[in-house]
């Protein structure tokens, strides 16, 4: 039987040196810190990771919004084509909905029944009575990137209150994407396409931890996108970072340049034309470019890219649903690749803020316990809601006279009057919120004050953390700032970061800025090393066993073993913040079984969102996953009796292998010795 060892790494590794155990720690508070490895490693060091061939068919990828979600693909005989998804079922007659709401529908058995508008529309059809028992989902996404402590048996909470564990959800829209994608892909090839020749891609917000990227390749692997046994053939793409891949490739005619806009309240300078005139016309021009299906991408880098030279910096704002996404990058010539100048930074200010303030503002008028109780007895009336003031919140602009109308839910005025007694018009002029009217056809009115006041908390969270931003060393000297995303496309927000920073840089606003991010996750899949240095999001490492020095390390930190003096609970660096480490850049670590027959080394991961650590026990140090090493049966010594293994007294060397420089942290590992691979994993979902 093998021997599985706990994780408890003061029995598993014997420090440099020492024909010894590592001394087990006396405090139960210690019992994962003494970890000591065989041999220090220096530096990261490169291994070569030029381009290759790619060697799948196909690249599709899978944009997961928090509001809206879609795919696209491309075949790689011709990677200049990129092939978005057909229209799907619902949304605006004669539209091409190149992407799809983010809200997934599973019926009161916890089958899965549909996603996206075909979700909502079934939804919102249903008996008040029996949509209390149906589970709908809507802007989920949200949950993975606000839990603390992310797990496989994290829940999320449908709409009437039920819980089912997240990474369900997660497979099931997936596994919807996989069908839909596969069949369209099916379609277009002139040959059978197998299912190791597609390469997949996710994209996920660049600010998601190690935790958050792991729960979306276990969600795909549940899905059936991939085989956890060829995880090459997934890649987790980062949202701000595949939009910077695709801006490489923009022409001129593609993009607004709003620095070439200055306004006036609102006007061109001029005064001859309203502020958002430009945009109005850019969003006719991206209505009509959506009935076109594939996009030609440059084969080289566009012309935006010839103004750029080598060492010029830019950002890449992602303003999507739930987050928005800062990512610095510097352009390489001639090559084109790019590298990571500052780590991923952001936050919770995505366009959900603004329906979260809107929401706030019923609760202020209405009551907080009716708009709690009405979501909770009328579930797809509240959705209906939130569509109609999605549908409107995306027409504000600034300086626009007249009133926004949200159409309230008949269910709504009559489930007021019959649970507060009087009319939702009386409840208007109670609540002296003068900012908000009630027409008589059965809708709220609001000013262009009240959205102001829906949109300025967010915008303004946005703007100061641009602003930020650009005032640190490593980010000085920005020549353009690239707006992507949903968000992006709303004029409230242009026109906010043009005021800002419209003398500070260039803003550019590619036309299709809700597909950026889509079409720079293929190109992301056709060349995965077009990013070729990225900067370390926190401080990795592991805690180990050194010689106790008298005067440099605290007396709490003394363990004495066998007539020997270690310090306990030392920060063995793998990384540190805001390191650059290249693509393909190693980290390696030797370790050695502590008994003989062991056949697991587990290592815990510990990391800090500051370098100015020493101990695993220092404030902000906390313990995020474990590195698990699978032995395999030492190979017979040449000569040896009865088939003994490398056991004779010589230490059994297992070098592990760390790579940070991806998108995800990989880890690999050998046996020195026999030179076999050993079974390595990396978890940050188990603690």
């Amino acid at each position: 039987m093998a021997d599985v060892v706990e994780p408890d790494p003061s029995l598993l590794l014997i420090p440099p040196g020492d024909g010894l155990s590592a001394p087990s720690s006396p405090a139960t508070a210690r019992n994962d810190c003494s970890i000591t490895p065989l041999t220090p490693s220096p530096s990261p060091r490169v291994e070569d990771r030029s381009r290759t061939a790619c060697p799948f068919s196909v690249v599709v990828a899978i944009d997961f919004g928090t509001t809206s979600s879609g795919y696209a693909f491309s075949f790689t005989q011709d990677s200049e084509a990129i092939h978005m998804m057909k229209r799907w079922e619902g949304g605006d007659p004669g539209v091409a909905n190149q992407k799809s709401p983010t809200c997934l529908l599973l019926t009161p058995e916890l089958r899965f029944h549909s996603f996206g508008f075909a979700a909502r529309d079934f939804y919102h059809d249903l008996d008040p009575d029996e949509a209390q028992h149906w589970l709908y989902f809507d802007k989920f996404k949200m949950k993975i990137h606000s839990a603390s402590d992310l797990t496989m048996e994290t829940e999320l909470e449908a709409v009437n209150g039920r819980r089912v564990r997240a990474i369900e959800v997660f497979a099931h829209a997936l596994r919807f994407f996989r069908e839909h994608a596969l069949k369209e892909v099916k379609d277009q090839s002139s040959s059978v396409l197998e299912g190791e020749e597609i390469r997949w891609v996710i994209t996920v917000p660049a600010v998601w931890r190690q935790p958050a990227k792991q729960f979306m390749r276990e969600a795909a692997y549940m899905a059936g996108l991939v085989s956890p046994d060829c995880p090459e053939q997934l890649l987790i793409a980062l949202e701000p970072e595949a939009a910077s891949i695709y801006c490489r490739k923009l022409r001129l005619h593609q993009v607004i340049d709003l620095s070439l806009r200055p306004i006036t309240n609102g006007l061109d300078l001029d005064c001859s034309r309203p502020f958002d005139s430009s945009f109005r016309q850019a969003r006719e021009q991206l209505r009509r470019s959506r009935h076109s299906r594939t996009f030609l991408v440059e084969s080289g880098t566009g012309e935006l890219w010839s103004e750029l030279q080598t060492g010029d910096r830019y950002i890449v704002a992602d303003c999507g649903g739930g987050t928005v996404d800062l990512t610095v990058h510097q352009i390489e010539q001639p090559q084109g690749t790019l590298k990571e100048l500052y780590k991923a930074s952001g936050g919770p200010y995505g366009a959900v803020g603004v329906d979260l303030a809107f929401e706030a503002m019923l609760c202020q008028i209405f009551g907080d316990d009716f708009i709690q109780s009405f979501k909770a007895r009328r579930p797809a009336a509240w959705v209906d809601l939130m569509i109609a003031f999605e549908a409107r919140k995306r027409t504000a602009a600034p300086g626009r006279a007249n009133a926004l109308n949200i159409s309230l839910p008949f269910s709504f005025i009559d489930y007021y009057k019959r649970h507060r007694g009087q009319s939702v018009e009386a409840a208007l002029r109670k609540s002296n919120m003068n900012i908000v009217k009630w027409s008589s056809q059965g809708m709220l009115r609001l000013t262009q004050e009240a959205m102001n006041e829906l949109f300025q908390p967010t915008i303004i969270n946005i703007v100061k953390h641009i602003e930020g931003l650009m005032v640190k060393p490593e980010v000085h000297g920005v020549r353009f700032l690239f707006l992507v995303g949903g968000f992006a496309e709303s004029p409230m927000l242009q026109k906010a970061v043009q005021n800002a920073l419209g003398r500070t840089c260039r803003i550019i606003i590619p036309h299709d800025v809700g597909l950026t991010i889509l079409k720079g996750a293929v190109l992301f899949g056709l060349d995965p090393t077009v990013v070729r240095v990225r900067r370390c999001p926190l401080t990795y490492g592991v805690g180990v066993l050194n010689r106790y020095v008298e005067g440099r390390h605290p007396r709490d930190k003394l363990l004495i073993k066998d007539g020997r003096e270690w310090c306990t609970d030392i920060l063995d660096r793998f990384v540190f913040v805001d390191q650059s480490v290249a693509l393909g850049e190693v980290v390696r670590r030797s370790y050695t079984p502590a008994r003989l027959g062991q056949r697991k080394i587990i290592i815990n991961i510990y990391c800090s969102a500051t370098d100015e650590v020493t101990y695993i026990s220092d404030p902000g140090v906390r313990k995020c996953g474990m590195i698990t090493l699978d032995l395999p049966e030492p190979l017979p010594l040449p000569g040896a009796v009865g088939g003994a293994g490398a056991a004779g007294g010589e230490r059994r060397e297992i070098r592990a292998t760390m790579q940070f420089g991806d998108t995800e942290i990989k880890v690999m590992a050998i046996d020195v010795m026999s030179n076999r691979s050993v079974r390595a994993s990396i978890d940050f979902l188990s603690n």
